[in-house]
């Protein structure tokens, strides 16, 4: 295979979907290095997810590389490792793990178990937005009976959340 840019041998190739559509990039040795990957060091799963070889965006005000407060760890750090130094890291870092998590998720919204310790509170939520998703859909259709009776399930629901000290 061929480098896109030069027509010299590619010795990296990538594969990015965007909005649904595939893109593939071939390139060179001097290419690579030229988009800035390491071609000597082993590339990272976060690298991958937050642009790999794309420039990193200086603020203009400042000219620092963005570094956490408590532990000093520095983006590229972060980046090369895909590793946190400690819990401010997550507050310094939000930009790029929000990035992260949505390319590895396809959402931000999580849909999956709730720990045992997060409670009652988290479950009747998590059940009231189910509900609430399925009177929209049963409205919609004109479905007038089952959607009052899931309007009661919503309120018995949120009875539940008062009773256990919670505010749905």
């Amino acid at each position: 295979m061929k480098c896109d840019l030069c027509n010299k041998e590619a010795v990296v190739h990538m594969t990015q979907v965007v909005n649904g559509e595939m893109r593939e990039m071939h390139l060179c040795e001097e290419h690579a290095q030229a988009q800035g990957i390491d071609l000597e060091s082993p590339i990272s799963i976060t690298d991958i997810l937050m642009g790999l070889g794309q420039q990193e965006k200086q603020s203009v005000t400042s000219g620092l590389t963005l570094a956490c407060p408590r532990c000093g760890m520095a983006r590229d750090e972060f980046r090369k490792t895909g590793r946190l130094g400690c819990p401010d890291c997550y507050q310094t870092f939000m930009a790029e793990l929000a990035v992260a998590i949505k390319a590895m998720h396809h959402s931000t919204q999580h849909t999956g178990k709730i720990p045992a310790r997060e409670g009652v509170q988290t479950r009747i939520k998590t059940k009231i937005a189910r509900l609430q998703k399925d009177l929209e859909t049963a409205v919609a259709r004109e479905e007038f009976e089952k959607a009052a009776a899931i309007r009661d399930q919503i309120k018995a629901c949120r009875d539940e959340s008062k009773s256990e000290g919670g505010a749905a």
